[in-house]
């Protein structure tokens, strides 16, 4: 695998596709360039998701967020692509992306996206109310 940026996402076959489950990955050192004046913004991504049939490969994962280093992008488009991207590689049954980018001139800016699978959330809140659900402790 190259050690360099990439938008080529890496992904493999979800372990435990019965079973909803929650990854998380965070990293704090996501950086990209700000539009208007050239200079680096620097963040914290908190990558959450339930896999449905694919896992997002770590270190692709890593070259992917690196890419936008030296692409300006406003907080909320760069948040919103990174869900369309992940989302488009995995269909994760949800995912939630949140950047919560460092102080700049006095600002702190936090932005969050989230996709849910259709009609996972209904599946999933029918089942809940009917007393049912999955992997349940007894």
């Amino acid at each position: 695998m190259p050690s360099r940026p990439s938008k080529d996402l890496q992904t493999f076959p979800n372990p435990k596709p019965e079973r909803d489950y929650e990854i998380e990955v965070v990293t704090p050192e996501f950086t990209c360039l700000c539009p208007m004046t050239g200079q680096p913004d620097f963040a914290t991504v908190h990558i959450e998701y339930v896999p449905d049939r694919l896992c997002v490969e770590l270190k692709s994962l890593k070259l992917y967020l690196w890419s936008y280093r030296e692409e300006g992008a406003f907080h909320e488009a760069v948040t919103n692509r990174i869900l369309d991207d992940l989302v488009a590689a995995l269909a994760p049954r949800r995912m939630t992306v949140r950047l919560v980018f460092n102080v700049r001139g006095g600002l702190t800016t936090t932005v969050t996206a989230r996709y849910e699978q259709p009609g996972a959330g209904r599946a999933a809140d029918a089942e809940a109310e009917a007393g049912g659900g999955r992997d349940r402790l007894v």
